[in-house]
This record gives C-alpha cells, sequence and structure tokens, in this order.
C-alpha cells in the first residue's frame, strides 16, 4: 500500500510533467531511467528520494516544495486537479491546427502566453 504523501508527490509531478507538456520518457531520458520508474514515482508506489525529487524540480522548472503544495488540505478522495484533464484531453488531439486554436483561446481566457517548444 503507497503511502498517502508518496501518492500526493506522485500526482504533482505527473501535473508538473504533462503542463509542460513533457512525456514519461522525455524526464526519464534527463533522469536516466526507463519511463517505467517515471509511472511507479506518478502512482506513488515507488518512494522519491531527495536528491531525485531536486532533480525533478529542476528539470520541470518548478521549486522542490511544488511537490508538497496542497498536501495538508487534501482529503483522502480529492478529485485530481482539472487543469490536468484539461492537458490530458488537449494532448489526445490529433490535429496540431486545432490544439494550436484551442491553446490560443485557453491564452486570450487566461491573459497569459504559454512558451513553446520549438
Amino acid at each position: 500500500m503507497s503511502h498517502p504523501v508518496d501518492v500526493h508527490v506522485g500526482r504533482r509531478l505527473k501535473q508538473a510533467r504533462t503542463l509542460r507538456r513533457q512525456s514519461q520518457t522525455d524526464v526519464a531520458r534527463e533522469l536516466k531511467l526507463s519511463f517505467q520508474q517515471i509511472q511507479k514515482y506518478e502512482i506513488g508506489s515507488n518512494r522519491i528520494a531527495a536528491s531525485r525529487l531536486h532533480e525533478l524540480a529542476r528539470i520541470l522548472d518548478v521549486t522542490p516544495g511544488y511537490f508538497f503544495e496542497g498536501l495538508d488540505d487534501e482529503k483522502p478522495e480529492a478529485s485530481n486537479d482539472p487543469s490536468l484533464d484539461i492537458a490530458n484531453a488537449i494532448g489526445s488531439i490529433k490535429d496540431d491546427a486545432v490544439k494550436a486554436r484551442i491553446l490560443t483561446f485557453i491564452e486570450d481566457v487566461a491573459g497569459v502566453t504559454v512558451a513553446r517548444k520549438g
């Protein structure tokens, strides 16, 4: 049985990775790990060592504390952050032109511009 803190940290890892449009393979490559190890981190079945958490924070451009934000506020059956659902849904769209239009709409509504790769 996974510890609730490990599950929370894993969820935050997945959220940061997804919002930055990185795959598990992208993150694993930077850490010289397998993508399966990242999967285990994200579901909380494997704990993330402090040194590895520090590396992940650097890779994902967050503070190490990011992974623990909301930990004390979370209820055991708390739902996932809707922004992760949005990112997953957009990621499943195959048409790049449609993705670009949706991203532009979201940027307009949020009043921000998202840095794009490439």
